[in-house]
């Protein structure tokens, strides 16, 4: 906002007094909040601090002692500097004790060799600062409109923090009080620079005060929260102490980021949008970038050098097909009681929620007990959700960032194969759903779905025209092996009417279902067809 001591001596009006530094060199970057006429000695205990003093030195003593505590008294109020008119009391330079003085206080000591009109001086000073105030204040006004704007729109963080940083030029970036990054704008920088490391950096950079600027991290931070319930800080990454417009900038959008995750309380929280971030680009990208895996670890959750492993939580539907609470509600407190269980289990996690099920990705030091910290954490979530059932999935441990993908596509479909055998199990791996864990793999395979059809199309064709239900008969000849009284029991046929059933299934296909091939064809195909009609109804 205010000039500096070089700044105002680079001013036409000072400029032909032809000003020379003669102490106090480093003190030029020294705001000047005022330009001050003083022509007393003891001028100290009427100034505020900021003001460059000039003087023509006339009421100045000529003693040494005087002239050193002179200049001790006005570096006491931390003025910016002195200027001395070498006109009418000095002529030529000034005392070495003035000199002295100024060089051991650290305070710019300027001489005018010609006559100059203080008045003009202060005219010209304080309308500059005059001038810069009145640009900070419309600075401020439109910070105040743009960031209002983006609070009633609705703005989301990485929105807001873009702005900020667009406004200030400085990275800006958005952690919990626990310092796990949930939003961030570089500003144009170096992902890769800013991230690595961000938790421990963070941690034992504190500021008194709800804003305030660190000087040793180079940071500014304000406080994030609303209504007493502070949950994160915003950290603007500019290395040198920053403007007021700066600040302005920073508290107006901790304002707006806390009155979004008030507005927006009934949606995943910032925590689980970042983590859904990391695993949608996981899932995209076989060979993770190293800014993804920096994200990461900005959030707590190291990849590299850890041991992976994917896990899916998918909700058991009841069966009139519903769940005791709506869909989004549910997989929202199940990603709740994933990553709390995470955290009792002492491991860090990625959690977040997609259409259908809870995704995670557990990473584990190379030590850790896989086995072990998978059934504690699936026996957490089963017990905090123990009134609305769930299905914990597993894929197989990766060794780094690389194997991510596979074993997340693992996990969620071991989950949906799961889920179609009802099997009770606290967590549920490849090796358990065996098949239907194979079909679901093969699940987008065109030439699955075209065997199904051929398989089946017949009896699916018969049944729609006719209302019979000899492809529910099929399934149940299929799933006791072949043994028709256990077949007619579970279909609550008699057995005359269920072997009349299987004889029109026979008949419509063309097919000896007495034959092992046959058989085994017909029930991969129900189970091909299954897992497509769960498939469709997903995404209807």
């Amino acid at each position: 906002m205010y000039p500096t001591v070089a700044e105002v001596l680079a001013l036409p009006v000072l400029r032909q007094g032809r000003p020379h530094v003669v102490a106090g060199a480093a003190g030029l970057d020294a705001p000047v909040r005022w330009a001050h006429v003083a022509e007393v000695a003891d001028i100290a205990p009427l100034l505020r601090g900021g003001e460059l003093v000039l003087t023509t030195g006339v009421a100045l003593p000529d003693d040494g002692a005087a002239l050193a505590r002179y200049v001790a008294d006005l570096a006491g109020v931390g003025v910016a500097g002195v200027v001395v008119e070498l006109v009418r009391h000095w002529s030529e330079k000034l005392p070495p004790a003035l000199v002295e003085a100024a060089d051991r206080h650290g305070v710019p000591l300027i001489t005018l060799s010609r006559e100059t009109r203080f008045v003009s001086v202060t005219e010209a000073v304080n309308g500059l600062i005059v001038d810069a105030q009145v640009d900070e204040l419309r600075a401020a006004e439109r910070v105040h409109e743009t960031f209002t704007a983006l609070t009633i729109a609705g703005a989301e963080p990485g929105d807001i923090l873009r702005e900020v940083a667009r406004l200030t030029e400085h990275p800006a970036v958005l952690e919990t009080l626990s310092h796990e990054v949930l939003a961030y704008d570089t500003a144009g920088a170096d992902p890769g620079e800013l991230l690595p490391g961000w938790p421990s950096r963070s941690r034992p950079v504190q500021v008194g005060e709800r804003t305030g600027f660190h000087a040793g991290a180079g940071w500014l931070i304000t406080v994030v929260g609303a209504r007493g319930h502070d949950w994160g800080r915003l950290v603007l990454v500019c290395g040198d102490p920053p403007p007021h417009r700066h600040v302005v900038v920073a508290e107006r959008a901790a304002s707006a980021l806390a009155v979004h995750r008030l507005v927006a309380k009934d949606t995943d929280s910032l925590e689980r949008q970042a983590h859904r971030a990391i695993l949608t680009e996981l899932l995209a990208n076989p060979v993770p970038p190293a800014e993804l895996t920096a994200r990461a670890s900005a959030l707590g959750v190291p990849l590299t050098g850890r041991l992976l492993v994917g896990v899916a939580v998918r909700p058991r539907i009841t069966a009139t097909g519903k769940t005791t609470q709506s869909t989004p509600v549910l997989l929202r407190e199940l990603a709740e009681a994933t990553a709390l269980a995470a955290r009792r289990a002492k491991v860090s996690a990625l959690v977040a929620t997609d259409d259908t099920q809870v995704r995670a990705l557990i990473a584990l030091s190379p030590e850790a007990g896989v086995d072990a910290v998978l059934r504690r954490l699936a026996t957490d979530v089963h017990e905090a959700r123990s009134g609305a059932p769930a299905v914990v999935a597993v894929g197989t441990t990766g060794s780094g960032p690389a194997e991510a993908r596979r074993t997340l596509v693992e996990a969620a479909q071991v989950a949906a194969a799961a889920l179609a055998e009802n099997a009770e199990r606290v967590v549920h791996r490849l090796d358990d759903v065996r098949l239907r864990g194979l079909l679901h793999l093969l699940a987008g395979d065109e030439r699955l779905t075209a065997f199904a059809a051929r398989e089946l199309g017949p009896l699916l064709s018969r049944d729609a025209a006719q209302g019979s239900r000899l492809v529910q008969a099929l399934r149940h000849y299929c799933e006791h092996g072949g043994n028709k009284s256990a077949a007619a029991a579970a279909a609550h046929t008699s057995r005359t009417a269920y072997y009349q059933q299987l004889a029109r299934i026979e008949q419509v296909l063309g097919v000896r279902l007495e034959d092992p091939e046959s058989m085994l064809s017909l029930y991969v195909a129900l189970l091909a067809h299954d897992i497509r009609q769960a498939d469709d109804h997903t995404s209807g």
